[in-house]
């Protein structure tokens, strides 16, 4: 019941701190799979994606003032469907792979959305090893393995020398917090959507998997800001 009153209040016009404490809230609660199973329904589905704007193709991240109140709902979608396995088969029902491909490249060249981009990510992951229609929607229909690769590339703040070859710059400082995070979680989303890739078909693909491998290997060069960071990322 609790979590049925906070995804009423949600599905109004309430004030941004509001959204944000009603999302904590429900955050925390919906580590509890016993909680879960009455509010896992298409429609409090629908309001969280609402809120996370990933029912916007065309409106871009302008408002910063909402950022908060992104992050929390994909952190809430994180858990619901980590936990549950009716919003894992929403989930494709509701086309979310899509919705959080396209929010991520609302994120492209746009400052202070490196927790929303974490956030996306680590749902395109959980997406992505939990149901298997989903991660062949992601490689076949979304162009997930160039929409990841392209996420990583930017997270790692790669330049080029050359087609396939990264600048290799070793005065460079070590990754932010933020910047290792995005990383390790395209990284984690990379690996489940190319997991069953071992057979390259095309010239595009082909690639594709060269451009991969060649920030792969900046990958391994690079550093994050603490050596258990850096563990991770490689």
């Amino acid at each position: 019941k609790l979590c049925e009153g906070i995804l009423n209040i949600l599905e109004k016009d309430t004030e941004t701190s509001c959204q944000v404490a009603c999302l904590e809230t429900l955050r925390i609660l919906s580590r509890d799979k016993k909680v879960l199973v009455p509010v896992t329904t298409k429609r409090n589905m629908q309001i969280l994606m609402r809120l996370a704007k990933l029912d916007t193709v065309e409106d871009p991240l302008e408002r910063v003032s909402e950022f908060p109140v992104i992050v929390e709902a994909l952190k809430c979608l994180c858990n619901i469907i980590f936990n549950s396995a009716v919003a894992q088969k929403l989930s494709l029902e509701l086309n979310l792979a899509a919705m959080l491909c396209n929010l991520l490249e609302k994120c492209k060249d746009q400052q202070f959305v490196d927790d929303i981009k974490c956030f996306d990510l680590r749902l395109l992951f959980l997406l992505s090893l939990l149901h298997t229609d989903i991660r062949s929607q992601l490689r076949q229909e979304l162009q997930g393995v160039q929409v990841l690769t392209q996420a990583l590339e930017s997270s790692l703040s790669v330049r080029w020398t050359e087609q396939y070859k990264a600048a290799e710059d070793r005065d460079r400082p070590p990754l932010s917090l933020q910047e290792t995070d995005c990383a390790i979680e395209a990284l984690k989303a990379l690996f489940n959507v190319t997991l069953d890739s071992w057979n390259v078909h095309s010239e595009n693909e082909s690639h594709q998997f060269r451009y991969m491998a060649a920030i792969l290997r900046h990958c391994l060069l690079t550093t994050g800001p603490t050596e258990d960071k850096t563990e991770e990322l490689h």
